[in-house]
């Protein structure tokens, strides 16, 4: 065998060996898209009107801190709608201290004069777009870290959409869909308070007076008879969600029933320290999503560790863990679709795609045979070689089969013989024309090259757009067909020659080619 022919060989066996290593056992290195291995599909609808609601209100408090703090005079400040607040009663002559203020803290938000002592401030148009944005890439990661404690398996957590504020969700191979809602929209915003009071109604709590400043009323969570205590709470709390260190589940000592424990962040830790060291005989609640769940005395001086208790079962605990240590959504969601695939379906699938590529193959196999003789065995062997990289390339690359993925393998099996036809044709027509079948291979792969790379090049094109403007399973296709057409390539220019010129190369003549 010649030098050339030797090192082509080579190349050929060391793809060969690495494909098969890459993908075998198949079970375990093909990663199973939602269509076939059946889980979860949800499409959701993250409400910005939250993100932009905590935004407002937290300039209404900041703005109270930072004019008391400057000794600025002012009669109230009242959020409007979201994204709007109004400042009134500002102390006479002191209106460019506050524009100034604004602009150099706030520079999100415009100010406008309703008069001497009356001010609206605004978010501004970019800023308001720049936070719906930010809040749906917030909501997404949140998610994702939700999905992956779970352990599934390749989920797709995504943008959906052009409206800018959908997500789709895939879960392959999870079942629980009232689980898998709960843990995902669930906002899991904790708050820990100080309570000055608890009653069994609002009206006990406040006596009909205006609440004091500073204070809010919070409902706890209802029993089992439908009564709920309310809660006379601190509006700023002590701590949040954003100051955990890490959550996990467990068991109390003392009740023997699943609790969840919690750590803080150094600066929060030394917060908590001194809160609880100041209101020690105090209630402090623990408010998650708008709601009390607890409110324990406050019996001594806390540092960096705290405990939930309620009536929890184990899954129950071990979710609410997942929800605090993934972080609070920015915002409620709202679920638009919802579908749930079965793995029978999946199996299903499996079966009917594995069947029509095995019918196609062998239908392209034997024409090639037939129709071109010993030389079809050249595309055969080309063939099986360019499925054998497209199959290792996707479990190299961690790619998902989907459904339309296998119609990729199916379509690249009849383009796959497609390039050899322009070929052995180009050979059969330089040998009509008198030409040695030696010189005839060489011509017939020299003038089949442009037209074959040409309209693979084009189709990849086509599929480069469908992966970057397509979704789950369009991308999943597009995938699957660019790998096909690269290996196509390879195959049937690279290897089918090599077969040509190592069956041919040991013949010092050779009359006729069978083809």
């Amino acid at each position: 065998m010649k030098k050339n022919l030797r090192w082509k060989a080579a190349l050929i066996l060391v793809i060969v060996a690495g494909c098969t290593w890459s993908f075998y056992p198949p079970n375990e290195k093909i990663k199973l898209g939602l269509d076939l291995k059946g889980g979860i599909h949800l499409i959701m609808k993250v409400n910005t009107i939250d993100a932009l609601n905590a935004v407002t209100d937290e300039l209404v408090d900041n703005l109270e801190r930072v004019l008391d703090d400057e000794s600025i005079a002012f009669g109230n400040i009242e959020k409007v709608e979201p994204g709007k607040l109004v400042v009134s009663g500002l102390e006479a002559n002191r209106g460019g201290e506050f524009r100034t203020i604004i602009d150099n803290g706030y520079p999100a938000w415009d100010v406008r004069s309703l008069g001497a002592s009356d001010f609206e401030l605004e978010m501004r148009s970019t800023e308001l777009a720049l936070l719906q944005e930010d809040t749906v890439t917030q909501a997404i990661e949140t998610i994702r870290r939700r999905v992956d404690a779970l352990g599934v398996a390749e989920p797709v957590i995504a943008p959906h959409g052009d409206r800018g504020s959908q997500i789709l969700v895939q879960l392959p191979g999870f079942d629980d869909v009232a689980r898998a809602k709960d843990i995902i929209k669930s906002t899991a915003k904790l708050e820990l308070k100080i309570a000055r009071s608890m009653a069994l109604s609002e009206d006990q709590l406040t006596g009909g007076l205006p609440l004091p400043p500073g204070t809010e009323i919070v409902p706890g969570v209802a029993d089992e008879a439908g009564n709920k205590m309310y809660y006379l709470l601190e509006r700023t709390p002590v701590i949040t969600g954003r100051d955990l260190k890490n959550a996990s589940s467990g068991i109390d000592n003392q009740t023997n029933r699943p609790d969840i424990g919690f750590t803080l962040k150094p600066e929060a830790a030394a917060r908590f320290q001194t809160a609880t060291r100041e209101n020690l005989g105090q209630m402090l609640a623990i408010v998650l999503d708008g709601s009390v769940i607890s409110a324990p005395t406050i019996e001594g001086v806390i540092y960096d560790r705290g405990q939930i208790t309620g009536n929890y079962t184990t899954e129950e605990a071990y979710d609410l863990a997942l929800k605090l240590r993934s972080g609070a959504l920015p915002a409620s969601l709202e679920y638009q679709q919802e579908l749930t695939v079965g793995p029978s379906l999946g199996a299903d699938s499996i079966r009917s795609g594995i069947t029509a590529s095995l019918v196609g193959l062998a239908t392209v196999l034997l024409f090639m045979i037939l129709y071109y003789r010993l030389s079809g065995l050249n595309a055969v062997v080309a063939l099986l070689l360019n499925l054998l990289i497209l199959v290792g390339a996707l479990a190299y690359f961690s790619a998902t089969l989907t459904l339309p993925g296998i119609a990729g393998v199916i379509l690249t099996i009849g383009m796959g013989v497609d390039a050899n036809v322009l070929i052995f044709e180009r050979i059969k027509e330089e040998m009509r024309a008198g030409k040695t079948p030696r010189t005839a291979i060489s011509a017939g792969f020299g003038k089949a090259f442009r037209p074959i790379f040409d309209a693979n090049f084009t189709s990849l094109v086509a599929a480069a757009i469908l992966f970057q403007f397509g979704t789950g399973p369009i991308q999943g296709f597009a995938v699957t067909l660019s790998i096909g057409l690269l290996s196509n390539m390879f195959t049937a220019i690279f290897v089918s020659r090599f077969i040509f010129d190592a069956v041919l190369g040991g013949r010092r003549q050779v009359e006729a080619l069978s083809i």
